[in-house]
């Protein structure tokens, strides 16, 4: 059994723990394999373990990747989920090549991608980024503008808007953890009772991953626990 295999397997113990303590059902829960910075000799072995859904947050990285991997296994099978900032000019090429958006946090944004998704694939999977701890350096919308974000979003062609994600600031304290993921998942409840049909709540890495999953994550987005350290050049 290789190194990641034996990672996957044991963040997978994890999630199924979390989600027993939580009266869940561990397939309610899905893990995105955050491969950013990795190679696709790495999404390779993964996928050969059974993962499915992999996470990048750097544009031109992932395309490349996308296409070695896809030369090693031309049958297909895996999700790709964009989870980076959004620049303006990059919005096609994540349309084209992306099977979900967890970092939409502009109209406008939303708007060039659902024009640009091609109308031969799939409606593409979007999640609205919130910026739920308030941080002057950290990406996404504020709350009290989400309502209203997200009743634009959902009116897009070519989009389905599937839920919320967020990166709260980073604590060691699991009740403190918690109290993050609650406010999203209020967030997000609030958005369903207004008449949205969301079933996404996007939240939890490999620090955090047993609250995210305590609190009604149904995407936890881990990395460095599956593929190792990361190290940048």
């Amino acid at each position: 059994m290789s190194t990641i295999e034996q990672n996957l397997q044991a963040v997978r113990d994890s999630i199924a723990q979390a989600a027993s303590d939580a009266q869940r059902a561990p397939a309610d829960v899905t893990l995105l394999a955050v491969s950013k910075t990795f190679g696709a000799d790495a999404v390779l072995a993964a996928a050969r373990a059974g993962q499915a859904a992999f996470g990048e947050n750097y544009l031109q990285e992932a395309l490349d990747k996308m296409a070695a991997v896809k030369l090693a296994l031309p049958q297909g099978g895996l999700a790709w989920h964009f989870i980076g900032p959004i620049q303006s000019n990059k919005t096609r090429p994540i349309a084209e090549h992306f099977d979900w958006v967890h970092t939409v946090e502009r109209e406008k944004i939303a708007t060039r991608l659902s024009e640009q998704r091609p109308a031969g694939l799939p409606d593409l999977n979007i999640c609205l980024q919130v910026n739920i701890s308030g941080e002057a350096s950290k990406s996404g919308i504020a709350p009290a503008e989400l309502p209203a974000l997200a009743h634009a979003v959902a009116q897009l062609p070519r989009l389905r808007l599937r839920g919320l994600m967020a990166i709260p600031e980073p604590e060691t304290d699991v009740n403190l953890q918690r109290r993050a993921f609650a406010q999203l998942r209020a967030l997000y409840e609030q958005l369903k009772a207004d008449g949205l049909a969301l079933d996404t709540l996007s939240m939890g890495m490999s620090a955090d991953l047993r609250a995210a999953v305590l609190e009604g994550a149904t995407i936890v987005r881990v990395g460095s626990a599956i593929f190792g350290s990361r190290h940048y050049s």
